[in-house]
């Protein structure tokens, strides 16, 4: 039974469901009904908090947050209510003036922030935050190359398409010149990996040596397949245990090729995502973000975190996702979550690379908008005041570990992961070979997902991962609905089987 909620939604006296059709088919473009889940669209009316109301008045629990981008909850009171305010006094001027909201957000939003990330550049989105990001990073060194990792998702403009690797939202154009993919260090569907590999509760189930806690003072080394092992060395120097994980080493490894044989010997940056969320929240080893960054700088680049998805307490353990990797990058970017909805980004970065930037005049008519201000600085309050990144972690923890339970139950189901409550759960034809699991079949699951109530998301480089980001604001009681409708779905999908 779906959990209860004391909102009452307005009735819903609108345009006709088959009327607001024929308008999104004849005049939106064709990419928005590309783009339209479900084969009985969702028609929405409403939302308060975690949930949904369709025209219908039928109720949905919102595990999707509009693509991990409602932080807080739908129509927040208080965030409605700092738009409301704001929207009295004044709705837009640029930075040729000086006005309060866009200093007292910023002077907030850098205290959440180590030395040096100190400087800010207001944008509109995340793809023109990361465009914003490449053109600094090619002012500041001076090199022109950027790296990324493949299944990556970094925006869909012009520049931002090049970072992002991924063939379902690439154009035959030219497009990304001097970005460079290097392979992602997915240790469920790459070539290596293990059941240690990661900074999350929940695991791999593929075969592994990193039996994490055994003190031996000589050094092991087991055998290692392409296709099952990851294998950690365990050596003894001077009373300390040093763990060398070899997924890791590979996956480093490979990184090292490409900077060897497809980029110049110095290069402008490397963009990496500290979770892929398009690319199915994809983890990667636990010292993967480190050691890349230090062979990034040893070639002159700058190291980039975007935290569009992962930031703002999203994976609970910490406010931002490369905190979670114990690093700290040169530059940040960042948009979704940063106001609940409200269009918005941001780039975070060093006054030595701000200074480099300042040698030509960027403008942005938009960027800094008062009520936009206004609202991303009432969702830093909420964050802190609601506690959402404990319910992240707590709600978050609590779901990985009982889909795991699922994971064991299904062969369908081939791994879950991530951190907070962003997680993803990849689906297969079978464990063994770890083939993704069919479009149609995924659709299926999807369909019957809603049909009981509850909106969920899809990536993956093979569209082989739901997404589950919802809003930071739900229950255990929630989560334990969506169980239980997942479970169904599986359980209706293998008999139809």
């Amino acid at each position: 039974e779906m959990p209860p909620c004391s909102f009452s939604p307005e009735e819903y006296k609108g345009m006709s469901k088959a009327r607001m059709m024929e308008i999104r088919q004849q005049n939106c473009s064709p990419m928005t009904m590309k783009v339209t889940y479900y084969k009985e669209p969702v028609f929405i009316h409403q939302g308060y908090m975690q949930w949904l109301w369709d025209v219908d008045g039928r109720r949905y629990l919102d595990l999707f947050a509009g693509v991990a981008t409602v932080s807080v909850g739908h129509c927040h009171p208080k965030v409605r209510a700092a738009a409301e305010q704001q929207m009295k006094k004044l709705w837009h001027t640029t930075n040729i003036y000086v006005y309060p909201t866009l200093h007292e957000y910023c002077e907030k939003l850098v205290s959440y922030f180590p030395d040096p990330l100190k400087v800010i550049y207001l944008t509109n989105s995340g793809s023109e935050a990361n465009d914003l990001a490449m053109l600094m990073a090619r002012l500041h060194t001076g090199n022109y190359d950027i790296i990324t990792l493949r299944g990556s998702y970094h925006g869909g403009s012009p520049q931002a398409m090049g970072l992002t690797s991924n063939a379902a939202y690439k154009y035959p154009i030219a497009n990304g010149l001097g970005c460079t993919n290097t392979m992602c260090p997915d240790v469920f569907r790459g070539p290596w990996g293990g059941s240690h590999c990661r900074d999350s509760p929940v695991q791999t189930t593929r075969e592994c040596s990193c039996a994490q806690g055994t003190k031996n003072t000589a050094m092991q080394l087991s055998v290692h397949s392409s296709n099952t092992k990851c294998c950690m060395i365990k050596s003894h120097d001077e009373a300390t245990l040093k763990c060398i994980c070899m997924a890791n080493e590979q996956y480093i490894g490979q990184l090292q090729e490409t900077l060897a044989t497809s980029v110049p010997t110095r290069i402008a940056a490397f963009f990496g995502e500290p979770i892929q969320g398009v690319g199915g929240a994809v983890q990667y080893p636990k010292n993967y973000l480190k050691q890349a960054y230090k062979l990034v700088r040893e070639r002159g680049g700058i190291c980039i975190a975007d935290e569009v998805q992962t930031g703002f307490g999203r994976t609970g353990s910490h406010f931002w996702g490369f905190q979670g990797h114990d690093v700290i990058p040169d530059m940040v970017t960042m948009a979704k979550g940063i106001g609940n909805g409200f269009p918005m980004g941001a780039v975070v970065t060093t006054p030595e690379i701000a200074a480099s930037f300042a040698k030509g005049i960027h403008f942005n008519t938009f960027g800094g908008n008062p009520v936009a201000c206004a609202v991303a600085s009432s969702v830093l309050d909420i964050i802190k005041e609601d506690g959402t990144q404990k319910v992240s972690l707590d709600v978050g923890s609590y779901l990985m570990v009982e889909l795991a339970k699922l994971r064991d139950k299904y062969e369908i189901i081939g791994d879950v992961r991530g951190k907070g409550l962003q997680i993803g759960v990849e689906m297969v034809k079978d464990k063994v070979s770890r083939d993704p699991l069919s479009h149609q079949d995924m659709v299926e699951i999807f369909e019957d997902v809603k049909d009981m109530g509850v909106l969920i998301g899809k990536g993956g480089v093979y569209g082989q991962t739901f997404r589950i980001k919802p809003p930071m604001c739900i229950t255990k009681e929630d989560a334990d609905f969506f169980l239980a409708v997942f479970n169904k779905s599986i359980q209706n999908y293998m008999e139809r089987r």
